[in-house]
């Protein structure tokens, strides 16, 4: 039976007190793979997530659904001294914790790094903030797109001669943070099984952008070379672009050498760019992009993209399609791929959500559920876990504590 698979995370127990993306991130990764997650929660509001993005017919939000997947909801006030007491109880049963907080935000609560290492000398806190737990903008509140504007993402994104763009998604940092904070807390957990101790895994949300931004800070330290915006082209070779094709849509086509460049003359029938040609070398290439690009864009404009990328692939030249979200969802190879998952779920019947990543052949993950009710799971952390009579749990409802 599927469900009784073994992940490799089986055993492990994250809280998740953070907020919107980038801690949960981490959190969902984990539970796809076996930790069991427990989302806390304020009472009666929940995390704001719930109240982002497009709604479900069920009111529910997409992207809570999707994104709190597998996790266990339960409410509790971390403001008052009950349910900071009743938090104490569950880090000392678990291994991970996640926040998100602005930075000195648990400390005022009375639950920072150095009160709960007493609690738990072998947890593993991940703490992701808009500029980390150090520095002279500790303090100051981020979002992933001040972050990818801060990190240098942002001004590298649009047309030179326009403003810079939100790259892709303003969300981004968000989700590259919650990714970099699973593997610290991986690397954390390692670390505490050979020394027994636990350790924070502190991350800016721009750190995870700057990280990821190949050559430039070498590029400026070396050469002191300032890469600009430059549409959809890439910096040091061409073509590696996106061109319109006679169907009205776009191809991404990457070629990153002179031999994938020979490859794509042969495709376009005009083999004497390559090799000795004019275009031969990416010295050449870089040196007239305009009128390489202008011959691609040429050679796509008059022909369907599928006949594009088809005489592409025949010659071995990196090529795709543009894709939208209409389109990924017939593409044949996500299919096959099974990268869209469709999860029952009472509230809203079938939804589809992206499904996880990475795939492992002996340990898979999966995803279990979508993300919960507030409060859903109340009974079973207080009740089960911590061992709460229900005359407890009815004094601290009343008391708004849960």
């Amino acid at each position: 039976m599927a469900d009784a698979e073994p992940r490799p995370l089986d055993g492990l127990r994250v809280i998740d007190c953070a907020t919107f993306i980038a801690a949960p991130f981490t959190a969902t990764l984990l539970a796809e793979f076996g930790a069991e997650v427990i989302k806390v929660e304020l009472p009666r509001i929940g995390d704001p997530l719930r109240n982002f993005g497009t709604r479900a017919d069920s009111g529910e939000t997409l992207p809570w659904l999707s994104e709190s997947r597998n996790k266990k909801s339960l409410t509790l006030d971390l403001r008052k001294p009950d349910g900071a007491a009743l938090f104490k109880q569950l880090i000392a049963k678990s291994d991970v914790l996640c926040e998100n907080f602005q930075t000195g935000t648990l400390e005022g609560w009375g639950l920072g790094w150095e009160t709960l290492r007493q609690v738990n000398p072998r947890l593993v806190m991940v703490r992701v903030t808009g500029y980390g737990q150090t520095g002279p903008y500790a303090g100051r509140p981020g979002f992933a797109r001040i972050a990818q504007a801060f990190g240098g993402l942002s001004y590298l994104a649009g047309w030179p001669d326009r403003a810079p763009v939100t790259p892709g998604s303003s969300t981004i940092a968000d989700y590259m943070s919650g990714l970099f904070g699973a593997f610290g807390a991986m690397l954390a957990l390692e670390g505490r099984r050979k020394t027994g101790e636990g350790q924070v895994v502190d991350i800016g949300l721009y750190e995870s952008i700057f990280r990821i931004l190949d050559e430039l800070a070498p590029a400026w330290q070396t050469k002191g070379y300032q890469r600009e915006r430059m549409g959809p082209g890439t910096v040091n070779v061409v073509p590696h672009s996106h061109y319109p094709t006679a169907d009205g849509k776009w191809v991404a086509i990457a070629c990153t050498s002179d031999k994938i460049f020979e490859r794509l003359a042969r495709a376009m029938g005009r083999p004497e760019l390559a090799g000795d040609g004019i275009y031969g070398t990416i010295g050449k290439r870089e040196a007239a992009r305009e009128q390489v690009d202008a011959l691609v864009t040429e050679w796509t404009r008059v022909r369907p993209r599928h006949e594009v990328i088809r005489l592409c692939d025949q010659e071995q030249v990196p090529a795709g399609p543009v894709n939208s979200i209409s389109e990924i969802f017939e593409d044949p190879h996500f299919q096959a791929r099974e990268n869209i998952a469709i999860i029952k779920d009472a509230r809203v019947g079938e939804l589809a959500v992206p499904n996880v990543v990475p795939r492992l052949t002996a340990t898979p993950g999966r995803i279990d559920h979508l993300g919960p009710a507030l409060g859903a799971d109340n009974d079973d952390v207080l009740g089960g876990l911590l061992g709460l009579s229900k005359e407890r749990m009815r004094a601290l409802a009343a008391a708004g504590v849960i």
